[in-house]
């Protein structure tokens, strides 16, 4: 038996226990509680608001892109691009992470570092290879959508500002929640049809031979930590967290990904250079490549075909489109 605790920001939400695939309590969620900034309860209101929003193209200059579309519902609000596409076929540094769950984040963005939803919003905005449009320009131009200021005046009660815009935008980006995977059932919800028996033994060796579960914890598979994974011996221009404290000890650390959905989300690593699941594998496999900051627990393994296969197809059973009835 492995105690694992989950941390957000040094606070301890939930400790569960990982055993041969039974849950210690399943009268307890095994789900962290999404914790509501004091000054933006959740409202139905606003969370249609923010949807308008994020699908609206006049949220960039010339009105070339919206948030939807390096976040596309269909592939788990990610884009399966390399890197995202900005206005006027700009290309930025990294991939586009998926949105699912996002109100389960401590910390948003690659880097660990924007601390809420709230502050994030702004950032693809007014970011000069993605939407390239400032705060004021944009204010400028939806204050003249009657639709949104008569919504901010109902809503908040004032005019059309940076508080409406961020406030609903991250209400309907918290509202976006994908915990009802084959896994979830099986594992929480003890139904032991869920899982067929090559997933069951893919779970196994993820989490009691492999010991993944130690960077991609359940129940949301990530611990949310920035860690350099040796994707590579040379980080390049993009050295990761490294760019917001010049920290040596930095370089090559990116924020884990949560792997629910991850069969939805190709390509693979901050930067999408690594195609498929297949391939991740072998990155890992191997133990990555060689680099100072890489972290201690990525060491090479063996998987047999039948191995590799089991671990796939568990990857598969952490899918939940559920999400998609609205957006059909």
């Amino acid at each position: 038996m492995k105690q694992l605790l989950i941390i957000f920001g040094g606070i301890s939400l939930i400790s569960f226990f990982l055993t041969d695939c039974e849950s210690s309590d399943r009268s307890v969620s095994p789900y962290p509680s999404i914790i509501f900034p004091e000054d933006n309860p959740s409202t139905q209101e606003k969370i249609e608001l923010g949807r308008k929003l994020f699908f609206d193209k006049r949220l960039s200059k010339n009105n070339e892109i919206a948030c939807a579309s390096c976040h596309l519902p269909e592939y788990a609000f990610t884009d399966r691009l390399p890197v995202a596409q900005g206005v006027e076929g700009r290309t930025t540094e990294r991939n586009a992470p998926s949105i699912l769950n996002a109100g389960y984040l401590p910390t948003v963005m690659f880097d660990a570092h924007i601390e809420t939803l709230e502050k994030q919003v702004i950032v693809p905005i007014q970011e000069h290879t993605e939407m390239d449009l400032s705060i004021k320009e944009l204010l400028t131009k939806l204050r003249k959508v009657p639709a949104y200021q008569e919504a901010a005046k109902s809503i908040f009660g004032r005019d059309f500002d940076a508080w409406v815009l961020t406030r609903s935008i991250s209400s309907f980006e918290r509202s976006l929640m994908s915990l009802d995977s084959k896994f979830d059932r099986y594992y929480y919800q003890n139904d032991k049809n869920a899982m067929s028996a090559s997933e069951v033994r893919g779970w196994k060796l993820f989490s009691e031979k492999l010991y993944c579960t130690e960077c991609h914890t359940p129940p949301m598979f990530t611990t949310y930590e920035a860690l350099n994974n040796g994707l590579y011996s040379d980080y390049g221009e993009d050295k990761g967290r490294f760019r917001i404290h010049n920290d040596s000890t930095d370089i090559g650390k990116f924020k884990i990904p949560s792997l629910r959905n991850i069969t939805l989300t190709f390509p693979y690593m901050h930067d999408g250079s690594i195609g498929s699941l297949e391939e991740v594998l072998a990155h890992y496999s191997k133990g990555g490549n060689d680099h100072v900051n890489k972290d201690k627990r990525i060491v090479p393994f063996t998987l047999s075909n039948t191995e590799e296969k089991d671990l796939l197809n568990f990857m598969e059973a952490l899918t939940d489109t559920s999400y998609m009835k609205d957006y059909r």
